[in-house]
């Protein structure tokens, strides 16, 4: 490995290797905090075995001593969240969480996907925020960041643990997963669902399985996310399909079918976002997009460019989560339309706030009836 100074960072590239089964990211860009920029140099050298090697998903304990993170953006309809997990296996090459892995000292690259960080003590924690006497309740966010459900999930059941505490507080929750494993807590959601304080909405981004391969690579398959939409509609949770992200030249031209079979899975609501491209991102996203789209590259990014003032991505209110200009528009134009033909509201539905009901802290004395 060969060492850079930061100042030096824009005038190399990391070289990118081709695709690794399995993940989505195709280098491990340093991070934008890091002081040197490090470099994959290869010298012909144990060829063969680096290029069958896979990088092993590693867990590490998160010691963080609160569990609700709190937000004040004016584009998203909720002001706090959990993510269980930090990093996420599921590898969504366009993730707009990978730039937080650069705050641990990671890169937003293949480490986001293979060096996760999980909070075991997330039940417990969120049960003592939830017990102190100034809370005041409105939904939380899960999926927000972080996929609750990606496939960690399945042993260490953090996200099944938090749903509990939820349950028995009365407390209102929203999820948002392109995991089918969100149907292994079925009993739970329709018990929440029964009492008006659960929505989840599953994210389809297209309905070729070969680009969700390609794009999500650990995420359930778009047919199993149709699917787990049917489950929860049929037991009475409220669900929605999230389009997103929606990359001009890419999958874009999906809108409408994806409308429709989450509309005939069950689907009562519907909401989209345009692609996002913070901080590493960009460089990561265009590295895979030349690789695996050759031919494409090249109009997808000046697609994108066109619906952010001529800059692969624009972080101001108002015009990040959906664009500006003529490409913009016309996606909000078939996406509205769609929603009308298919039936699909544009927003979710209130969820009940008046069932909440503090816990007693663990270890607190009983009150004396």
């Amino acid at each position: 490995m060969g060492a850079l100074q930061n100042q030096d960072r824009d005038a190399f590239e990391t070289r990118g290797d081709r695709p690794i089964r399995g993940r989505g990211s195709i280098s491990n860009r340093t991070g934008r905090f890091e002081s040197q920029v490090r470099l994959d140099v290869h010298d012909g050298w144990h060829e063969a075995e680096e290029e069958t090697s896979d990088p092993r998903t590693t867990v590490a304990i998160d010691a963080s001593r609160s569990v609700i993170a709190r937000n004040t953006s004016p584009d998203i309809p909720f002001d706090r969240s959990i993510n269980p997990y930090r990093g996420c296996e599921h590898g969504c090459i366009y993730c707009f969480a990978r730039p937080t892995h650069a705050y641990l000292g990671y890169s937003p690259g293949l480490d986001f996907e293979t060096k996760l960080l999980a909070k075991p003590d997330a039940p417990a924690l969120l049960e003592a925020e939830l017990a102190r006497p100034g809370y005041e309740p409105l939904p939380i966010a899960m999926g927000t960041n972080t996929d609750p459900y990606q496939p960690v999930e399945k042993r260490m059941g953090i996200t099944r643990g938090i749903l509990e505490v939820l349950e028995a507080c009365g407390h209102p929750v929203t999820i948002v997963t392109k995991s089918a494993l969100v149907v292994r807590d079925l009993d739970i959601l329709e018990r929440l669902a029964r009492r008006n304080l659960v929505h989840v909405s599953l994210s389809v981004t297209t309905l070729d399985r070969r680009l969700a391969r390609s794009m999500e690579p650990r995420a359930s398959t778009p047919s199993r996310r149709l699917q787990a939409i049917s489950k929860l509609a049929s037991a009475g949770v409220p669900t929605s399909v999230l389009a997103a992200p929606m990359i001009p030249g890419l999958n874009d031209h999906e809108i409408e079918a994806i409308l429709a079979a989450a509309s005939k899975a069950g689907a009562t609501g519907a909401g989209y976002i345009l692609l996002r491209l913070p901080l590493e991102i960009a460089d990561l996203f265009e590295e895979w997009l030349r690789e695996t789209h050759t031919d494409r590259a090249d109009r997808v990014l000046s697609l994108l460019r066109q619906t952010r003032n001529g800059r692969l991505y624009k972080a101001k209110f108002g015009e990040r989560m959906s664009g500006t200009g003529p490409i913009a528009d016309l996606i909000s134009r078939r996406f509205t339309r769609a929603c009308r033909k298919y039936r699909l509201a544009r927003r979710d539905g209130n969820l009940d706030i008046n069932q909440f009901r503090r816990p007693t802290p663990r270890g607190a004395q009983l009150a004396l009836l």
